[in-house]
């Protein structure tokens, strides 16, 4: 017997769906765990202490809502293999395979096995202070070092591979993966990378010096951020879920996690298409 999870936004209309989607699988002889999605934390949990994690053994998870649902669904998940199908409601998600008005077909497809599956690297980011880990998470998208409403520009010393890169002047430093290229990222003048592209973005937020532009380094460089001493109201936050202070003390390492996720797929679907319509390009093949 197979075990499915429903992931669901806090949405009237998102539970419904749930619920109509709970009776379907249950008349098919398939166990149902139901999670309600997290609220973004503002800081991250103690390093020592692991979040709630789905069970290991689920077949697959239907993620109900948006993007932000998405990624805190990629968080229930944990390390382990459990793909998951993104099901949008409301204004259109870079994560969704589908939308709500085709939930049932999908479900009749995945039930079939008449589906595949593709890779998303995420990034590990992990936070040392004074030589003690304080927080350790896996993203899909993207960490974000970013200042205060009222704080002067950041100073974001930058390494690669030990190396020291450049000091950030600017609001804030985005370190995104190729999925999370469409993100935050895109919004703060980053590049649209493929997901399968190998690489990592860095791109700096409203930069003092303009020609610090968004860069793409390999995905097997270990980035090492940095801040100044007289940088301060600085906090990372890690796909928008949770967050910590950060200050002169901290040092931020991220690398690409050993920990990918996979994402349902349907073959009519083709990446191309999907982002023309998600970013409402104009124009028609001649």
């Amino acid at each position: 017997m197979k075990r499915i999870g429903l992931y669901i936004k806090h949405d009237e209309e998102a539970l419904r769906k749930a619920d109509a989607l709970e009776k379907w699988l249950s008349s098919k002889q398939i166990e149902v765990v139901r999670k309600q999605a997290y609220f973004p934390e503002r800081q991250c949990e103690d390093a020592t202490k692991k979040h709630d994690v789905a069970p290991a053994d689920l077949f697959c998870v239907f993620v109900l809502g948006g993007d932000g649902t998405f990624l805190s669904a990629s968080r229930w998940i944990g390390y382990h293999d459990i793909p998951l199908i993104g099901v949008k409601f409301g204004e259109i998600g870079f994560l969704a395979e589908t939308a709500e008005e085709n939930l049932f077909s999908a479900a009749e497809m995945i039930v079939s096995n008449h589906f595949s599956t593709e890779e998303r690297m995420r990034l590990e980011v992990r936070v040392i202070r004074n030589g003690q880990e304080i927080a350790r998470e896996d993203v899909l998208n993207e960490v974000v070092v970013n200042k205060g409403a009222l704080a002067r520009l950041a100073n974001i010393e930058t390494y690669i591979d030990d190396h020291y890169l450049t000091t950030y002047k600017s609001d804030g430093l985005i370190v995104a993966s190729p999925t999370g290229s469409t993100a935050y990222s895109l919004a703060a003048g980053g590049p649209i990378i493929h997901p399968v592209v190998k690489g990592i973005i860095l791109t700096p937020i409203c930069p003092f010096t303009l020609t610090n532009r968004a860069m793409i380094v390999p995905d097997t460089v270990c980035i090492k951020i940095k801040l100044s001493a007289k940088t301060t109201d600085i906090m990372g936050t890690f796909d928008g879920q949770v967050g910590v202070d950060l200050d002169h003390r901290d040092t931020l390492i991220i690398t690409k996690s050993p920990h990918p996720i996979r994402l349902i797929s349907f073959p009519q679907q083709n990446y191309f298409d999907i982002l023309k319509t998600k970013l409402r390009w104009s124009g028609r093949v001649t």
